[in-house]
């Protein structure tokens, strides 16, 4: 199983799982780097560390979301969120302790008796609203169905709704369905959406694996979440289901369902399974304060956002978005160690801080104006220094797959006299890649070179 992160520099370095044991676009950063911005339109202002996989597994992939990564099919990216032109913090809501605001509670309702459902008393609902309940009502299997009292059978709901886990494989179906989505809601022109780029986008996560938990069968891998009436496919939520957490990819529906609110509906059934299947938490993917349309995200709650220095995560709160409306970049641990105040700071002075407090602070709020080659230079938060690397990694002891060998970096000739400050260098490119992954995952990976 390989896992392989490409340079951008274009040096043949790769990475495979340990042999112990996942927006539609082209537009991929491999290594360190820069892409345009779907958000804010800019041309460059997208930065990241991004990686190509092969395979991986659902434990190592719920260490990488916990990194700050984030796949696209096969490619992995992590952005820089100090340089970046729109940062981009991982969200995830505690499903356990998730209560419906009254717009959530409304949309479910009104899905359900569009379906025709023999709905409860409307003032018992609205006091007795329970989700698991509520996402489950509509479906075939569980509406109550009278009996007419003419012909003595039980009458049958309006329409037929049913919602089915199933792996991420391809089919025709469910690529008219991405077609028109795309063409409809991301104004796409239909030479812009092939097979091709669907199958690489949305079909190509982890294979489908079970266990057992606290007595509960999880469903572990990737999966698309089909919403069918009347036997027609209208809506497909594609999932990662992971050791912690039911983790959003991305959401497809029709437009004769825009009117609907799926995006809401898809949330709700997503939270539910959370729950349900005891995963625990729901994963949202990135949370862009800079980007209104994103916001929506931090309707969910209690939600948390990840730390990109620390890996903590922070409750999305008044206090939280008051800091990301005041300043581009917040880091939660940054902002409290300083004890800045959640307002916009127009004067450093005011806060009257120390010498090396104030040059935390401006080694915190300082961004790159230039667009470097490498992560390190850069800055990027997050990721060890190369003293850290050197201390806590061992690179020299790296697995390496040649062919069908498996040998350490350390055997390479020449390893010995490469400067790993030297970012040209492989031992250099090896040493930023693992500062980015951290000691976890590249204890659970082998290096590949291609």
């Amino acid at each position: 199983m390989c896992f392989i992160p490409i340079p951008v520099t274009g040096s043949p370095t790769h990475y495979a799982e340990a042999p112990t044991e996942n927006q539609a676009t082209d537009q991929e950063c491999t290594g360190y780097g820069s892409t345009p911005c779907g958000y804010c339109k800019s041309e460059n202002g997208r930065t990241s560390v991004g990686a190509r996989l092969s395979q991986l597994q659902p434990t190592v992939y719920q260490d990488f979301i916990n990194r700050g990564w984030r796949r696209s099919g096969k490619y992995l990216y992590k952005p820089d969120c100090r340089n970046t032109c729109c940062p981009n913090y991982t969200i995830r809501l505690d499903a356990e302790e998730y209560r419906p605001r009254k717009d959530h509670r409304q949309t479910m309702n009104a899905w359900n008796r569009s379906r025709d459902c023999l709905l409860r008393e409307k003032k018992w609902r609205k006091n007795h609203f329970d989700l698991r309940t509520a996402v489950h009502e509509a479906e075939s299997q569980c509406i109550k169905r009278p009996i007419d009292p003419r012909c003595k059978e039980p009458i049958g709901p309006a329409h037929e709704f049913e919602v089915d886990l199933e792996p991420d494989s391809y089919s025709e179906e469910k690529y008219d369905l991405f077609e028109n989505y795309q063409r409809h809601v991301h104004k796409e022109n239909p030479g812009e959406i092939s097979k091709h780029g669907f199958r690489r986008f949305l079909c190509s996560g982890m294979g489908q694996t079970r266990r057992l938990w606290n007595g509960v069968e999880q469903k572990l891998g990737s999966y698309h979440q089909c919403y069918r009436v009347d036997g027609r496919l209208v809506a497909m939520g594609v999932l990662d289901l992971l050791p912690g957490c039911v983790s959003s990819v991305y959401l497809i529906y029709h437009q004769d369902v825009e009117d609907w609110y799926f995006g809401k509906l898809s949330a709700l059934r997503e939270i539910s399974l959370a729950v349900e299947g005891g995963y625990r938490y729901y994963y949202m993917g990135f949370y862009i304060h800079s980007c209104i349309k994103m916001r929506y995200k931090n309707q969910y709650q209690p939600s948390y956002i990840l730390d990109p220095e620390t890996y903590s995560w922070d409750r999305v709160d008044a206090d939280c978005l008051a800091r990301l409306s005041a300043r581009k970049y917040v880091s939660m641990s940054l902002e409290r160690e300083l004890r800045l105040p959640a307002h916009r700071i127009n004067d450093v002075n005011e806060l009257g801080l120390d010498e090396a407090s104030l040059k935390r602070l401006q080694d915190y709020q300082r961004q790159e104006e230039t667009h470097l080659d490498s992560a390190l230079s850069a800055a990027m938060p997050g990721l060890m220094s190369l003293d850290e690397v050197e201390d806590e990694i061992d690179l020299g002891r790296w697995p390496l797959k040649l062919g069908n060998m498996l040998v350490h970096l350390e055997d390479l000739r020449g390893w010995t006299s490469w400067d790993i400050r030297d970012p040209s260098s492989l031992k250099g490119i090896v040493a930023e890649l693992a500062a980015a992954l951290g000691p976890c995952l590249v204890s659970q990976l082998v290096l590949e070179l291609g």
